[in-house]
């Protein structure tokens, strides 16, 4: 059986697992085997997502699961992205999708306006994240995806039809960046482009000395999206070392700076993360 998700493609025997540690080939059909169990659940502030023109102020019910079908050595979340669910279980809670709705609503109270999928990549729980986010929008609660974006335009499409925010990570502006990571730059360009004709889009890149923070790079990146939208809220985040970079030590102020200007020839908002 072949997973439809991804550039990966992944062709799993019975009880194989891909390359997102999540998906499996189950009784003939491809699913994510973790759907529905979560690694975390926390009322954050929207801002954190992060999403800077999308109801700021509110809080929103934030759900993050196992799995990446990307391998970025500096992951911030690889205690749950980069590793398989089955290690970690028992520390991992249960909800089908009418239950997590149910807590979104109970949460209206503290100001909450709906539910994010995030922490690790959501959209390798493509099916349940589709159903979590159809009985939402009934319910009229927002939908948020944070997602690094590396999925068929056919998937992106389909869940786009139903999200209301997205937070989507362009992690460089090169194809050799991203086939470093296991990703696939023209798959998250088309997200971008999906994404900024469907609903409310902000765009992070985590700026990472000797790999995205080169200067001429950020005025292609930038022009592009600006081609796009020049009013997309853009989010430059300073990298600290995690995983397996130890090394280089944390991106210098003064680059920060230095692109945040750069950057603001191209958009309209600029926001540095991290400092």
């Amino acid at each position: 059986m072949t997973c439809p998700l991804c550039h990966h493609t992944c062709r799993l025997l019975p009880g194989e697992v891909g390359v997102c540690h999540a998906r499996a080939n189950i009784d003939g059909k491809i699913i994510n085997k973790f759907a529905g169990r979560l690694s975390s659940l926390a009322l954050d502030p929207i801002e954190k997502k992060p999403l800077s023109r999308f109801h700021p102020g509110k809080k929103i019910l934030s759900a993050g699961g196992f799995g990446c079908n990307m391998a970025c050595p500096f992951c911030q979340n690889a205690s749950i992205s980069q590793i398989a669910a089955e290690k970690i279980i028992f520390d991992s809670y249960q909800y089908s999708s009418a239950e997590l709705i149910k807590i979104a609503e109970q949460a209206r109270s503290e100001g909450n306006i709906g539910i994010a999928f995030t922490y690790n990549e959501p959209l390798i729980n493509f099916e349940y994240i589709l159903e979590t986010f159809e009985l939402a929008r009934l319910r009229g609660l927002e939908t948020i995806l944070i997602t690094n974006g590396s999925f068929r335009p056919g998937i992106v499409r389909r869940i786009a039809e139903v999200t209301t925010a997205w937070n989507i990570d362009l992690k460089c502006f090169n194809k050799e960046g991203y086939e470093s990571l296991c990703g696939d730059f023209d798959l998250v360009k088309s997200t971008i482009e999906i994404a900024a004709r469907t609903a409310h889009l902000e765009v992070t890149t985590l700026v990472i000395p000797d790999f995205s923070d080169d200067e001429q790079e950020m005025k292609e990146l930038t022009g592009w999206l600006a081609g796009i939208d020049p009013e997309i809220p853009y989010h430059l985040s300073r990298y600290f070392p995690r995983y397996k970079m130890a090394v280089p030590p944390p991106t210098p102020p003064e680059t920060m700076s230095r692109l945040k200007k750069i950057a603001e020839q191209n958009l309209s908002t600029v926001i540095l993360g991290n400092i």
